[in-house]
């Protein structure tokens, strides 16, 4: 119902980890300062969420269906959705299944998508088009040139993360609670998708198909 199962979540326990890249990183941005981190236990989808999803959101409520720029909808990951948005449709979700139903943190999103691991990549030190959908013209640390596909692909495409996540990297821009920080001084532990009165930038993760 609402186009979504209980199978379609993954429970992560939660933990402390450090959060941001060490300074021998290649690319890292200057704000980037590591810092230990403590999660709590939460849940999260498995993959982005769908055009099949949300649609079913904008059509009880009578939003307009956000376009898929020509590519498909169903099983690729919905875009051209504002923040707002995204938290519009948590607030319908949770009514509807009981549950509470937020985006997550942007120290909740990191902790997921590297699920453990500690390198750029939950994939390792380098990451390839067969593993993510980017534009493979654009390597990193020595990788090898890939494809460049010019558009979203289905959720389930690429393999999932070792938590059983996908599209953690890559495919598109994915919407967290938090509002951005440079210095990450503890907002990044905080969900501020109630404040609406709030304008600061939100933060996005996980690079995308360009």
């Amino acid at each position: 119902k609402y186009g979504l199962r209980e199978s379609d979540w993954v429970s992560i326990t939660g933990g402390n980890y450090i959060m941001g890249s060490p300074a021998s990183e290649i690319g890292r941005f200057e704000n980037e300062q590591q810092h230990e981190v403590e999660i709590g236990r939460f849940e999260m989808l498995k993959t982005p969420v769908t055009f099949a999803m949300f649609d079913i959101f904008c059509d009880e409520v009578r939003h307009t269906r956000p376009p898929d720029d020509t590519w498909g909808r169903e099983n690729r990951p919905v875009i051209n959705v504002t923040y707002w948005s995204a938290t519009e449709y948590c607030h319908w979700l949770s009514k509807r299944t009981s549950n509470k139903i937020r985006l997550p943190t942007e120290a909740e999103w990191e902790f997921a998508c590297r699920a453990g691991t500690s390198t750029p990549f939950w994939t390792g030190e380098t990451i390839t088009t067969e593993q993510a959908n980017f534009d493979g013209n654009y390597t990193y640390s020595g990788s090898q040139k890939g494809v460049s596909r010019g558009q979203t692909t289905p959720v389930d495409q690429f393999p999932a993360n070792p938590w059983g996540l996908h599209d953690m990297h890559g495919n598109v821009w994915e919407w967290c609670g938090s509002v951005f920080d440079e210095n990450y001084g503890g907002l990044e532990l905080l969900s501020a998708e109630t404040l609406q009165d709030d304008l600061r930038e939100r933060i996005v993760r996980g690079g995308a198909w360009h």
